[in-house]
């Protein structure tokens, strides 16, 4: 059973999550907060699995919500999906930084959102093509981190490819599929890559790779 937390300062939209999240079997709702603030007192009552967030909040928003959780050890193996109404929502990249696995919109279709659960859960960043790429491509151009360049530099060419291809947003088998190697090389290549860069998360790499421009080659 995956457990849930719904953070929103909306009570509509809190009810609207649960009830769609609840026809799922394996998938029971543990706690909703308001804020960011009940939302860590939440998650070290109830320690769910994933946490839906909305980015904005006030008092303690989201993001510094996803920051405080990440950096808790003991809440640490705590996924949390960053909510938002815009697809072009300029903290999200904020966002990924602060430890978030990934961000769906508000309006996304109820399938969608229990597959999107299940995804996170299982350890996988949710990397939507739609909205993923453009924010990461927005931020890597205002975002410059010298250290990240000397990181990758560090790596082998193979694991350069991987990397570039995470920060396209691919999934391991898409990445097997471009690269001609087997889904489950993919995975240990994404494994090492998050050893070796320190990385919380997928969601890091791929913050990475834009901030490091690198490409998939062609």
């Amino acid at each position: 059973m995956i457990r849930v937390a719904i953070i929103d300062d909306q009570q509509l939209v809190r009810a609207g999550l649960r009830a769609l999240l609840e026809r799922a079997a394996d998938i029971t709702v543990v706690g909703e907060a308001s804020d960011g603030e009940d939302a860590l007192a939440l998650c070290r009552a109830h320690r769910p699995d994933v946490v839906l967030m909305d980015v904005r909040m006030p008092g303690v928003d989201g993001i510094e919500a996803t920051r405080r959780l990440a950096a808790d050890a003991e809440l640490a193996g705590i996924h949390v999906v960053m909510l938002t109404t815009f697809d072009t929502d300029e903290h999200l990249f904020d966002a990924i930084q602060a430890g978030a696995a990934g961000f769906l919109l508000k309006d996304t279709h109820p399938d969608e959102l229990r597959r999107a659960i299940h995804v996170v859960a299982s350890g996988d960043a949710l990397l939507s093509p739609a909205v993923t790429r453009r924010v990461m491509a927005a931020a890597a151009r205002t975002v410059a981190r010298p250290r990240d360049t000397e990181l990758v530099s560090g790596l082998t060419e193979r694991e350069r490819e991987v990397l570039a291809h995470l920060g396209e947003g691919r999934s391991n088998d898409e990445i097997a599929a471009a690269l001609f190697i087997s889904p489950a090389t993919a995975r240990t290549y994404v494994s090492r890559l998050l050893a070796k860069l320190d990385a919380r998360d997928r969601s890091q790499l791929v913050a990475l790779a834009h901030r490091a421009g690198l490409q998939p080659p062609g």
